[in-house]
């Protein structure tokens, strides 16, 4: 996520603090707080959903299988080379940390990936789907084989610099201004070693079926913005991903752990208020645009009782409220994330956001539009393939974290107020997803699930009871926690797209899965018609680099500009002077 932090790894680290799993009985008193009724669990209603909780194990007969992850001389070869490559690859990881560019501008990070790629004999090309930084890279041995998909992100977030390997918010980069001082960015969500990692697994399954002759075709998607979720959805759109027989998916966590649960659908929107300006000091007949926004939050907040299930979330921040207090602001903006567990349902909880808009802008006496930047599903579970997975994690083992490593995660467990329990050291359970869906995070990954075998993973990078979003996930990625991560996720997906590929059952048997699950629905994008992805325009040294031109025929440029058009307020007729 990244936005994403997998519900399976919630729910691993909800039973290892000490909760027991939940009961039938507890089960049944949620449905009925959530309001959820057995229809309502019915394919036609969610499809995701159902898959998720016609597989549930409600009486803890459920036994992860063992035996599905085969020794291979490919296999070790891929193994082999990701031990061989450690410096390089770890090295790759510390340079794309370094350089903590944010969503749609990772200029040097994607060419950063590409070039590892290259190297490791891959066909780069540049600009998938309109992004500048989007990048595919391609691999190809013999004919006839399965096409296999991996998945690298390499966006840092906003405000969340902090020093390598210090236990204490340290911001590295301070941005001094004296009315709003603020942090530079960082990779509080570890895709810095997300993106490595998962190239390093492609390089390995590329080595290995080259030198073990397996017809195959490898693809790296290299995605800009996931955490303003647009890359992939976008992408999967415009039939980017199609042509895949298996795809295979791993975000930094607080454990080491994959499962078949779901993650929420969502919808991302953007409010503008308009308004008219003038000096603070005469404020009459003015028309605050700040005042409609922060109304609408207020307002929004009202629907949290009677109108947000415990499957639904709603933020929002305002990202531009004005600059100073004696001008008041003529435009405001403010930006929602609405989830739920599906579509459908992202839509009814949308449609009352965007009432409450119109209210606020009809109390403030302003205009308002909306625009949705990111729209996805939510992610379809894939049983066989975290089967498979999870035993390759399991014989694999977890990763070798060292003393540096531990100490550096109590130190900020200790930071934070958090138990000092260092970094999770061992590979969690498989355990089937809980019948009853509480929510959580979303990826885009989720759209190319929908179209594509996927299967999705965490290894632990940051410490026990810490969130992604945080720097103290930046002060891990780079240093020892994150060395030992990146190693260890590049080995769990080399191993698990290996078994598909020399073993044919077990990749036929995660496509049957695929195909009974996704029978009868038809998968269409959450983006509106007619949607056009943001995008910043590249600088002229990295369009010439990349063999790009200036715009893509995906969008309009320049873009409209917004300009408010409003005028002052009227208080009425001019009272008649007292005598």
């Amino acid at each position: 996520m990244c936005d994403l932090h997998d519900q399976h790894e919630h729910d691993h680290e909800t039973a290892t603090a000490g909760h027991p799993a939940l009961s039938r009985r507890r089960v049944m008193q949620l449905l009925g707080a959530a309001g959820v009724t057995a229809a309502a669990m019915s394919a036609d209603a969610d499809p995701a959903m159902a898959a998720a909780a016609e597989s549930a194990d409600t009486d803890g007969s459920y036994q992860a299988p063992e035996g599905l992850a085969e020794d291979s001389a490919a296999k070790r070869t891929a193994l082999g080379w990701i031990t061989s490559q450690a410096d390089r690859i770890t090295g790759l990881n510390e340079e794309i940390w370094e350089l903590a560019e944010l969503s749609l501008r990772e200029w040097k990070s994607s060419l950063a990936q590409a070039d590892f790629l290259k190297k490791a004999g891959f066909q780069v090309e540049f600009g998938t789907a309109g992004f500048p930084t989007a990048f595919t890279a391609t691999y190809r041995h013999g004919s006839g084989g399965p096409a296999i998909g991996f998945s690298g992100e390499y966006d840092a977030l906003p405000g969340l610099s902090q020093k390598k390997g210090v236990g204490h918010h340290d911001p590295l980069e301070y941005v001094h201004d004296p009315y709003a001082p603020s942090y530079g960015p960082g990779h509080g969500c570890g895709h810095s070693a997300l993106g490595t990692a998962a190239a390093a697994a492609a390089a390995a399954v590329a080595r290995a079926a080259e030198r073990h002759d397996l017809p195959v075709t490898v693809k790296f998607f290299g995605s800009t913005a996931e955490e303003t979720l647009v890359g992939k959805t976008y992408a999967v759109s415009q039939g980017v991903y199609d042509g895949l027989d298996a795809f295979l998916d791993w975000h930094p966590s607080t454990a080491n752990a994959t499962g078949w649960g779901s993650t929420t659908a969502m919808t991302a929107v953007t409010f503008t208020f308009l308004g008219v300006a003038g000096h603070g000091g005469t404020p009459l007949g003015n028309k605050s645009a700040l005042d409609a926004a922060v109304m609408m939050a207020t307002m929004s907040e009202f629907l949290r009782e009677e109108n947000l299930a415990p499957s639904g979330r709603l933020h929002w921040v305002i990202n531009n409220g004005g600059d100073i207090p004696n001008v008041t602001p003529e435009i405001a903006e403010i930006s929602y994330y609405v989830r739920e567990g599906s579509p459908a349902r992202v839509q009814v909880l949308l449609d009352k956001v965007i009432a409450v808009s119109e209210a606020a802008a009809k109390a403030a006496q302003t205009k308002v539009s909306h625009r949705i930047t990111a729209a996805c599903w939510n992610q379809l579970p894939s049983r066989s393939f975290a089967e498979l997975l999870h035993d390759n994690m399991r014989q694999i083992g977890p990763p070798e974290f060292s003393g540096e490593a531990q100490e550096l995660a109590k130190e900020l467990q200790k930071s934070l107020g958090l138990p000092e329990k260092g970094l999770h050291a061992e590979i969690g359970a498989l355990n089937p997803p809980n019948p009853v869906f509480m929510g959580g995070g979303s990826t885009d990954v989720a759209d190319i699930s929908w179209n594509v075998p996927t299967v999705s993973m965490g290894a632990a990078l940051a410490p026990i009871g810490t969130k992604m979003h945080t720097w103290s996930t930046a002060a891990c990625a780079a240093a020892a926690p994150g060395r030992a991560a990146v190693l260890a996720a590049a080995s769990y997906l080399a191993a698990t797209a290996v078994d598909l590929l020399t073993q044919p059952a077990r990749l036929k048997a995660v496509k049957e899965e695929f195909a009974e699950r996704t029978k009868g629905v038809e998968w269409k994008t959450a983006l509106p018609e007619g949607y056009e992805p943001p995008m910043y325009e590249p600088p002229a040294w990295f369009l010439k680099q990349t063999g790009q031109k200036w715009p893509p025929s995906n969008i309009t440029w320049p873009p409209r500009r917004v300009v408010s058009q409003e005028q002052f307020s009227s208080l009425g007729p001019e009272l008649a002077p007292q005598k």
